[in-house]
């Protein structure tokens, strides 16, 4: 066995100073997020910025008692969790039959889906919802995020299926499993960490989609992202409810991540091995 190369030490210096850099290029936005969300709306303002002041949780409060707040959350959970679950029941049988009988220009066309402007099908959406009076209502919202949703977990799971030996599948069916019985009792169950990668990012593509929500949206069925411009005005910009708003609706996707990572990267990674 040969023995490990020694790594200069300025190397390892260069690489914890760079290491450093990039954190906190990365977190001092999410950083002064949080900070101004605790200033009033003067110390936000003021030039150069103002490092020591007296937190306030005026801007908190004014976000759910003057913004229902809960509602906005409420109705992004279930829009985010029913455009999942959809993408899941449709794209899971989806990306198998492309993977086991190899059709890359299906997937392809899928995906396509996901690559053109969403703003391609907004007005398609909103005429379409309109003529059945749709608008303003949860079923429209959770059809229009499944373009967000289901090609992404189409194209995570496509390689993951590749992935699984066809042997196994074939010896499902010598003992008398159908293909959809096999897919149920045999693929699915070995897949759990592509399904969860894909249902956590297609949750978090859900929950931070703005366009669609912001069309076909209404006063029943507004989201977290579209009632941040209620922060927003003509003559004002109120910074401190905007960046504590902000901060409501980046915690929740950010503790899921933070608690569920290994098998993201356990997802991400599991289909580039084949059997």
């Amino acid at each position: 066995m040969n023995p490990r190369k020694k790594v200069h030490p300025a190397l390892n210096v260069l690489y914890v100073v760079g290491l450093v850099l990039f954190f906190v290029a990365f977190m001092f936005p999410f950083a002064w997020m949080i900070i101004s969300s605790f200033k009033t709306q003067s110390e936000i303002l003021t030039m150069p910025p103002k490092w020591i002041f007296t937190p306030t949780f005026k801007n908190y409060v004014e976000v759910f008692e003057g913004q229902d707040f809960l509602m906005y959350m409420l109705n992004s959970f279930v829009i985010a969790v029913g455009a999942t679950l959809a993408a899941l029941v449709l794209g899971l049988p989806a990306a198998y039959a492309i993977a086991r009988r190899r059709l890359p220009s299906l997937g392809f066309t899928i995906l396509v889906a996901r690559i053109v402007p969403g703003i391609t099908f907004l007005i398609p959406w909103f005429m379409i919802f309109s003529r059945l009076k749709m608008v303003d209502t949860m079923p429209a919202l959770i059809l229009a995020h499944m373009l967000v949703t289901m090609p992404f977990v189409v194209w995570v799971m496509i390689p993951f299926f590749e992935g699984i030996p066809n042997d196994l599948i074939d010896a499902a069916r010598v003992d008398g499993c159908t293909e959809q019985y096999a897919f149920l009792r045999v693929v699915l169950p070995i897949s759990g960490p592509g399904i969860i990668t894909g249902s956590i990012m297609a949750f978090v593509f859900s929950w931070n989609n703005f366009m669609f929500s912001m069309i076909l949206s209404g006063v029943h069925t507004k989201t977290l992202p579209v009632a941040i411009f209620n922060f927003l005005s003509y003559s004002e910009v109120n910074w401190g409810g905007l960046m504590a708003a902000s901060v409501i609706i980046t915690l929740p996707v950010l503790v899921l991540a933070l608690m569920t990572q290994k098998y993201i990267v356990r997802g991400l990674t599991a289909g580039a091995v084949k059997g």
